[in-house]
């Protein structure tokens, strides 16, 4: 079976979409598959579904569609086995399972392709570091779940998915830096940096790219334009560390045409 969930909602067995038009199957299979391989509780999926005020009918209702679920998965199995289906979303203690492999959701590969470039990262291996995190962010196809009603528990799922995403791209990017690829980082930095005006990491991943590209006074607009926008949105000054690498920008520091990068919230020179 092949699940993606990093965009909108896509199921496959043997070439058949095994996805449901309805909202609330889409809910089921959605959180399902994000847990693939772990029991999602009764109670959890009600949540999901119905939120803190479930009908009487939840219970019942919830089994329907648990069963139109598995009927489409048993059509897409292309057998006449009646269990066929339960074997693949299985009920278990209290609950329900989506029996299969990590590789056949789109998710559990992207985290795996994560951790390696983030281990390569942290080993000094900047050449994998990126290729892997590159290849963990193209599997995205969008905002996650995009086309799926979501509910209270998918709503933790999606932030936190997104907020991977973009620590994924912030590391990618640094690996970038660091392989001295800055010219190239330009016009996907400059659009972040709009999307992400108080971000002061990519600020910084952007002050830096610019430097490198001779282009020091644009980076000196970049942070001037953050701290205007701080102070008038939320009061506060950019931090120390951010303040460090704008006058390493006004005092040329040498270092900056080497590797000084943020790396866990802090600008160090390697």
């Amino acid at each position: 079976m092949d699940i993606k969930v990093l965009g909108p909602l896509e199921a496959y067995q043997n070439g058949r979409s095994i996805a449901p038009s309805a909202a609330k199957p889409r809910q089921i299979l959605a959180l399902l598959a994000l847990q693939v391989g772990q029991v999602v509780t009764v109670p959890t999926l009600i949540e999901e579904l119905w939120g803190m005020n479930p009908p009487r009918s939840a219970l019942t209702t919830l089994q329907t569609y648990i069963m139109q679920l598995r009927r489409r998965i048993e059509a897409a199995l292309a057998t006449t086995s009646t269990g066929g289906a339960k074997e693949v979303l299985v009920t278990r203690y209290g609950g329900y399972m989506l029996e299969l492999t990590p590789e056949d959701v789109d998710v559990q590969r992207y985290e795996r392709l994560a951790a390696g470039g983030t281990r390569a990262l942290e080993q000094g291996d900047n050449e994998a570091g990126s290729r892997l995190l590159r290849a963990a962010l193209e599997m995205w196809r969008g905002q996650a779940l995009v086309d799926v009603q979501i509910g209270l528990r998918l709503g933790i799922e999606v932030t936190r998915l997104e907020e991977s995403r973009l620590a994924v791209l912030e590391s990618r990017i640094e690996a970038d830096l660091r392989l001295g690829r800055h010219n190239t980082l330009l016009s996907e930095l400059a659009v972040l940096a709009a999307r992400y005006p108080i971000h002061e990491n990519l600020c910084a991943q952007y002050m830096i790219a610019l430097y490198r590209s001779g282009r020091q006074w644009r980076a000196l607009e970049i942070f001037k334009s953050l701290r205007q926008t701080l102070v008038d949105e939320l009061g506060v000054e950019p931090s120390a560390r951010l303040q460090h690498l704008q006058r390493a920008i006004l005092n040329s520091d040498p270092a900056l045409d080497e590797s000084m990068l943020l790396t866990q919230g802090h600008l160090v020179t390697s």
